[in-house]
């Protein structure tokens, strides 16, 4: 008897992922706790383990797929258990008892295709049919396209994937959380002074000194002073949940969409060691390496567009978080200090704040705050 492989119940309240690739092919043996399939969750790409050793007989869900915990993914046929002909590797036994071996996505390609797969030789590995021997057989019916004025003056593009997973989440902040902005200016001249400082210590150390460690380390310390900008709203049970660490997300641009990898504990670290966890989750983003536990339990968020432009952005809360702090471009520019105008290197930053659980005299006080650390920062 087949054993059904579920999406397990991976933590942190994911409720859902999608799959993005399968490991194995159906008909492939594998061992207890071998890596079967990779899903996308609202976090991270994680893979699901076998949970016995046996025979992977049928795929239940393509890539592209939604799944919900709890739903089924796979057949596994345990060891020394005879697999039913209807779960055999090559998904069914068409008429005339002729097995044959192909992939779900090649019998959706014949059954569009309008092709007799049963007719067909494979010329795949084992007889496995392939998307070419479908395309190439006789009698079958041509696909529907656009014409081709059309298709030369737009892309269709898969909406699956992180982008699918961020849209949800950036659907699900606006649609569920009172988004209220503030927007201060900062003089960070006296972070690039620090910042020239400290480079040759963090050469020592194989630390790049970027401004992101002085922002969060000023960020973390105006959150001591202002716990409701720490926190979340349980709505089930009516209560504010002030968080007693600072545990500080920065969103990290790369290929695939945006992802928030989180510093633990950040007001205790020293800006050498703010600048090492933060090249570290960096590389890891860009290269597709972060895990789970990289990416969970946020208590604030630093989005840093600047390097990119931008003078000023309205970034949105990475939910259940009560507050995202967005620094923009650093410009030289005129400004008056003790009645003379002096350049000064001067940066926009916004804040945008969940209504429900911060008032704007506390905001306007804790961006003020996070201002006037970064104005007296020093090594």
């Amino acid at each position: 008897m087949p054993l059904e492989l579920k999406l397990p119940d991976i933590g942190e309240g994911i409720a859902e992922g999608e799959v993005v690739r399968w490991l194995v092919a159906e008909g492939a043996q594998v061992k207890e706790d071998d890596p079967l399939v990779e899903v996308l969750t609202d976090k991270a790409n994680v893979e699901i383990p076998s949970p016995v050793g046996g025979t992977l007989v049928r795929i239940l869900s393509q890539p592209g797929q939604v799944v919900k915990v709890g739903e089924p993914l796979a057949l596994i046929e345990p060891s020394g258990a005879k697999a039913a002909p209807s779960a055999s590797p090559s998904g069914g036994v068409p008429r005339g008892g002729k097995e044959v071996l192909a992939t779900p996505v090649v019998r959706n390609l014949a059954k569009t295709l309008g092709v007799d797969l049963g007719a067909l030789s494979g010329s795949g590995p084992g007889g496995r049919v392939t998307e070419e021997d479908v395309r190439r057989a006789p009698g079958g019916k041509s696909p529907a396209f656009p014409p081709s004025s059309a298709a030369s003056l737009e892309e269709r593009v898969p909406f699956r994937g992180k982008r699918r997973m961020i849209a949800r989440k950036m659907v699900e902040a606006k649609t569920r959380v009172p988004h209220a902005l503030l927007v201060e200016e900062a003089d960070v001249s006296a972070i690039m002074a620090a910042r020239a400082k400290l480079r040759e210590a963090g050469e020592r150390e194989g630390v790049r000194i970027t401004i992101l460690p002085f922002l969060m380390e000023a960020v973390a310390g105006a959150l001591a002073l202002h716990p409701a900008l720490n926190a979340s709203l349980d709505e089930e049970r009516e209560e504010i949940l002030l968080k007693k660490v600072h545990d500080i997300g920065m969103a990290v641009d790369t290929e695939d969409g945006l992802v928030v990898p989180v510093v633990r504990n950040a007001s205790a670290k020293s800006i050498i060691e703010l600048a090492r966890e933060i090249e570290r989750l960096s590389e890891a983003a860009r290269g597709g390496t972060l895990v789970l536990s990289d990416l969970s339990g946020g208590t604030f968020t630093i989005t840093s567009v600047g390097s990119i432009g931008g003078l000023f952005s309205y970034p949105i809360i990475n939910v259940p978080e009560a507050a995202i702090l967005a620094a923009h471009r650093i410009v030289t520019r005129p400004v008056v200090r003790d009645g003379e105008i002096v350049a000064r290197d001067m940066m926009y930053l916004s804040l945008s704040f969940d209504h429900r659980i911060v008032d704007g005299g506390e905001a306007t006080r804790f961006l003020n705050e996070v201002v006037r650390r970064i104005e007296s920062a020093a090594v």
